[in-house]
Parts: C-alpha cells; sequence; structure tokens
C-alpha cells in the first residue's frame, strides 16, 4: 500500500502537524555525509507518546515504514527513508519530564537535545556526561549507541540509560528497565533497542543516569613529535589508572586547520587534548602523573586551561572540527571514518591509516577519542566526482579491514545505518543473522526504518 491509503487517517490524527510541504521533505532527506537527498513521503510531528502508538498503528495498517528522526546528525544514513514512508520528528517531544536529585537520574523526551538537558541540570549539581559533540536529541544519541569525548570516564550512551518506553512496530507502548541501578529480572531489553536504530521500535521515553558536577575540572593540550608516540602516553596513562576525564587526540593536519580556522597558535604537530575532573587536590596530582608520562614519550608545549572560558575554547574548537575541516575544501562533502580497537593496536591503527591516506593522495585529517580506542578520520571529496568519492569509500573500507583484522569494530559511535551494513557479516558472523531474527519477530512486515543494520529481507 502507499500513504494516499493511510492519509485520512493520519490527517485526523495530527492536523497540520503531518506534512508533505517540498521543503520540509527536503530537510528530512538530507545527510550530514555522503548519501544523497532521500525524502521521505511525509514529516509527522506528535506531541506525546499516545499520538506516536497511533501513528504507528495507522502506519501498520497499511503497511507505511515509520522513521524516527532527532536533530539528523546520523552520519550513516539512519534517518532517512531509502524506501519511503513517514519520518517521524521528536523536536516537539523535548521536555524534561523528572529529574530526582537523590537517586542523580532524569526521565526525559527523546527530542530533547543534550545542551539543553545540561543548562536545565545546571542548578542541581548534576550533569549527563555523554558528549558526542554535536548537539544531538537524547533520543537519537540511544538509537545510534553514541559515546563520544568523555566516554573514557563515563562511559557511553550505553552506561547512561536505566529505562526506556517504546512503541512497537504494532503500535504497543512498552518500558523497559527500572530506577534500580542493578536488576536480574529477564532479558535486558533497555540494552537491546538502546543501538537498535529505530528498527524494532520508536523511543518515546528515556531514564537517564545522571553524575555530580565535579569540584575542580582543568584541561590541558600538548605535542608530539609524532602520532605513535601521542597514543602510546594515553595507552600508558590508562593502564596506571591516571583517570581522564577525555582525552582526544588530533593530527598535525587537524591542527593545522585550527590554526587557520580559530587562530589557536598551535604547533603544526600531533596534539593530545585533556581533560581531568574530582577535587583540586586529586586533579593536581593527575596532571601531574599525565605531565610524568608526556616527557616520557617526548611531549612538549604543555599549556593547561584552569579558567572556564579557556577550557570551553579548547572543546569548541574540537566539536568545530569536522565543520573547519569542511571549509579547506569548500563544496566538498566528507565520508567519516568511525573504527574502534583495543587500545594496545591504536598507535598501529593511525600510524597504518594515516600512511594509506598519504599513498592514495587522500585529504583526511585524523582525530578522535583516543581514550577508548576510537578515532575518526574526515576523508574529504567532491560530490561531483564519483571517481574521487570511489576512492575515498575504498580507504575508508580498508580502514575498517584494518580494524577488524585487529579485533576492533567497524563503527565505535556513528553506528550502522546502511552505511556500515556491508561489514555486519564479517564482524558478527552468525550473531548478524539473530538480529535479523530479532527484527522479524518484533517487526514482521519490516516497517521500522526499513534497510537499516540488519540483514535485508527475503
Amino acid at each position: 500500500m502507499t500513504i494516499e491509503a493511510a492519509w485520512p487517517e493520519l490527517s485526523k490524527l495530527l492536523g497540520d502537524r503531518i506534512t508533505r510541504s517540498k521543503s520540509e521533505l527536503e530537510t528530512h532527506g538530507a545527510s550530514e555525509s555522503y548519501f544523497p537527498l532521500t525524502l521521505p513521503d511525509a514529516v509527522a510531528y506528535p506531541e506525546n507518546t499516545q499520538e506516536v502508538s497511533a501513528l504507528v498503528t495507522i502506519c501498520a495498517a497499511h503497511s507505511v515504514p515509520v522513521i524516527g528522526w532527532g536533530a539528523g546528525t546520523s552520519l550513516e544514513g539512519q534517518a532517512q527513508a531509502f524506501q519511503g514512508g513517514i519520518c517521524v520528528d521528536f523536536s516537539r517531544m523535548n521536555r524534561i519530564l523528572e529529574v530526582s536529585q537523590g537517586d542523580m537520574d532524569a526521565r526525559v523526551q527523546p527530542g530533547l537535545t543534550r545542551e539543553v538537558l545540561n543548562e536545565e541540570l545546571r542548578a542541581t549539581g548534576l550533569f549527563f556526561p555523554v558528549d558526542p559533540g554535536a548537539n544531538a536529541s537524547i533520543g537519537g544519541m540511544a538509537s545510534t549507541r553514541a559515546s563520544g569525548t568523555t566516554a573514557v570516564r563515563y562511559g557511553t550512551m550505553r552506561d547512561n540509560v536505566l529505562g526506556l518506553e517504546v512503541v512497537l512496530a504494532d503500535g504497543r507502548v512498552i518500558r523497559t528497565g527500572t530506577r534500580a541501578r542493578k536488576s536480574s529480572a529477564g532479558y535486558d531489553l533497555t540494552g537491546l533497542f538502546v543501538g537498535a536504530e529505530g528498527t524494532l521500535g520508536l523511543i518515546t521515553e528515556l531514564t537517564l543516569r545522571l553524575h555530580g558536577q565535579p569540584e575542580a575540572v582543568t584541561s590541558a593540550v600538548c605535542a608530539f613529535d609524532t602520532i605513535g608516540d601521542a597514543v602510546r602516553a594515553v595507552t600508558d596513562a590508562i593502564q596506571m589508572g591516571i583517570p581522564m576525564a577525555r582525552v582526544e587526540f588530533v593530527d598535525a593536519a587537524t591542527v593545522q586547520v585550527f590554526n587557520e580556522y580559530a587562530g589557536a597558535g598551535m604547533p603544526e604537530a600531533p596534539h593530545l587534548l585533556l581533560e581531568f575532573h574530582g577535587s583540586p587536590t586529586s586533579v593536581a596530582e593527575d596532571a601531574e602523573s599525565f605531565g610524568e608520562i608526556v616527557a616520557d614519550h617526548q611531549g612538549h608545549g604543555f599549556q593547561w586551561a584552569s579558567g572556564a572560558e579557556e577550557r570551553k575554547a579548547l572543546w569548541t574548537l574540537r566539536h568545530h572540527a569536522y565543520w573547519a575541516i569542511l571549509q579547506t575544501r569548500p563544496g566538498t562533502r566528507a565520508v567519516v571514518t568511525d573504527i574502534c580497537v583495543p587500545i594496545s593496536r591504536l598507535a598501529e591503527a593511525v600510524e597504518a591509516t594515516q600512511a594509506d591516506l598519504d599513498a592514495q593522495g587522500i585529504r583526511g585529517p585524523i582525530l578522535g577519542h583516543v581514550g577508548d580506542g576510537n578515532f575518526h578520520a574526515i576523508l574529504l571529496f567532491d560530490p561531483d566526482d564519483t571517481e574521487e568519492l570511489a576512492r575515498v569509500k575504498a580507504a575508508a573500507d580498508r580502514l575498517v579491514d584494518r580494524a577488524l583484522s585487529m579485533g576492533g569494530t567497524a563503527t565505535g559511535e556513528h553506528g550502522i545505518g546502511t552505511g556500515k551494513k556491508v561489514f555486519m557479516a564479517r564482524e558478527h558472523g552468525d550473531a548478524w543473522g539473530v538480529m535479523g531474527d530479532i527484527k522479524r519477530s518484533l517487526d514482521p512486515h519490516n516497517l521500522m526504518n526499513p534497510g537499516k543494520m540488519v540483514p535485508d529481507a527475503n
């Protein structure tokens, strides 16, 4: 069936909050990455769980696909309607429903963005630590099992989501998890839906684990002669148990972009960007210990940023790296790689990647979350040059092959979507087929974000 059969019921349900206007379809058909503009059949703006349930029930009755949309920052095509259907935009479901200071948790709607959440939490002495860089929606972050700069200390979305409310493919509403910090009661359904990319249901509410705002915070940057020296310094620090809150790596090409984009004045060499959280005494001790490790690995140019404005400027620079890199070749787009390897293989993986890109003449600044073995290469290409795109994608594929051969993964935090499906069988073996079995059990008609992550339906 087509959306035409479902349209009268959908219009009655949502009125002018469901639209087929060209501008709305184009906005919700675009990708941050290399995927072509792909228009959904309609865009819906529900305001509560009951509306989402009713919408999904109507779509199920008329075999209309349903695709969730948060902030639209996904990089592997997760939010695009490649098989048509309705894009469910959660931007109007963006409230904080409850904050419990004593239990250090919060219930929120999926359209709430992480920056707004933390602004609202300031007065409570708590914060939500997962920081993927972009001001992503909490629902989207859960759906892709996002992480980011603070994962080395606070974990990923998997570690910080206690429970969910989910609308299943037939319109049923279920709750997973509890506010208790542990449970042995049945399957971990929360873990199943965190990272499912909307292929099993639509998340309509999340219960999040919060953390106490640290008493003291200090950040630093330091330079190294080689990529390997920088990565090995972090490896040693982790093995010694130094509790870094953030530790990011940027290569010399990224530093050059920082200098051109923001006048950073940094030596054009590989750098680490660090942050420590704790008491004033513990932060000072951790920083001193790390400084000794840096010296052992020929690190130099250590600069501390204890003031809030200095720290903000440092991390704003890191978070804007993607956009700054794009501006070095106006009109280009990027394939953003996202592999993660065991920390003992990270230096080898980064050095091999840089050598491969240099040999192919591909511009691809490297940066990433060195503390958990996850890094990105920003591979620029001209969208009108099919040959260049093919070369870039081939380099990205070799990078994934390299990660898998090292016992790593095709994606540390961006997810699978359609862009990384080709690697799932190699990474998971028969377990990928089990994922397909779960999908068919919960969504037998393949209507929830079809074509993404799991094997294609026969």
